[in-house]
């Protein structure tokens, strides 16, 4: 049986313990040897890539999207956008109802976010379609965006009506999707509405889904900590009283958000072979990338 568990927390996050989806989802990314990720929805693929071949650390990933993505979402209506709506609880509840969503059992975490780091809505957007190529940076990852259908230009008649929205405060959130294993966000929903804001020179406001740490996982690295801690305190000389408290208060911090911090999501095995990889590339007309 299907159950979801909300648990909201102070200042807006919401997480959701997924039970009775043991997965594969119906969206869900596929790997193969060879670097190949798939992406699938159904049993329709949306986005094949391939990891350069080269010896050193920064490699680089070679997407090809297809057409046919179909949004876990209803469309948003106007009227619904300048309501008081709570955005993560009416996504989560979508998202929950969906034959179309990433959710498998685990832990998920729903987040509001109205600001990114510099670059990461526009040298970091991937707007070619169907092509694209990240460049996967040494430590530092990609942390860029993927639209998941071609976007609509600045003057669709949808995405002027999204811009004055966007310019009266009132556009309804970009459900994004963050994604270890791309180190960036793909968009699930609100293609146009992330080019209104953008044409109207602001960030998207954004709901972002990240799977969560299992109770498990955390509490072990929870118990690892507090004895670091232990072993810190112990260590301080008698009469250092602020340096005691700012450790606790630290430690006290880190603790607090343990359990909500962003963890990996599954690759499922491809149910294939070699050769299937090969023919579905060819199909797609996906060009390997040079090694």
């Amino acid at each position: 049986m299907n159950r979801v568990t909300r648990e909201p927390l102070p200042g807006g996050p919401l997480v959701l313990a997924v039970s009775g989806r043991p997965g594969p989802p119906p969206l869900r990314f596929e790997t193969a040897d060879g670097g190949w990720r798939l992406l699938r929805q159904g049993e329709r693929p949306l986005m094949l890539g391939r990891l350069s071949d080269e010896d050193h650390c920064c490699r680089e990933l070679r997407l090809r999207r297809l057409d046919g993505y179909r949004s876990p979402l209803p469309p948003v209506r106007s009227a619904a956008m300048r309501g008081p709506g709570n955005w993560p609880h009416q996504y989560a509840r979508w998202l929950e109802e969906t034959a179309q969503g990433p959710l498998y059992d685990g832990r998920w975490s729903l987040t509001v976010r109205g600001s990114f780091a510099p670059g990461i809505w526009t040298e970091d957007l991937v707007t070619e379609w169907p092509d694209g190529r990240l460049e996967l940076l040494c430590g530092g990852g990609w942390h860029g965006v993927v639209p998941l259908r071609r976007l609509s230009p600045p003057d669709a008649p949808r995405v002027k009506a999204y811009r004055k929205h966007a310019r009266e405060g009132t556009l309804a959130p970009v459900l994004l999707w963050w994604v270890p294993a791309l180190d960036g966000w793909l968009i699930l929903d609100g293609h146009d509405r992330a080019v209104a804001a953008l044409a109207e020179d602001a960030p998207p406001p954004c709901v972002v889904l990240a799977r969560v740490r299992e109770e498990t996982e955390w509490r072990r690295t929870a118990d690892d900590m507090t004895a670091s801690h232990e072993e810190r305190l112990a260590r301080l000389p008698p009469g250092r009283a602020r340096q005691r408290a700012a450790l606790e208060a630290g430690y006290a911090d880190a603790m607090s958000w343990l359990p909500y911090e962003e963890t990996h999501t599954d690759l499922w095995p491809f149910p294939g072979t070699p050769a299937t990889w090969e023919d579905l590339a060819a199909r797609t007309m996906f060009e390997c990338p040079r090694d």
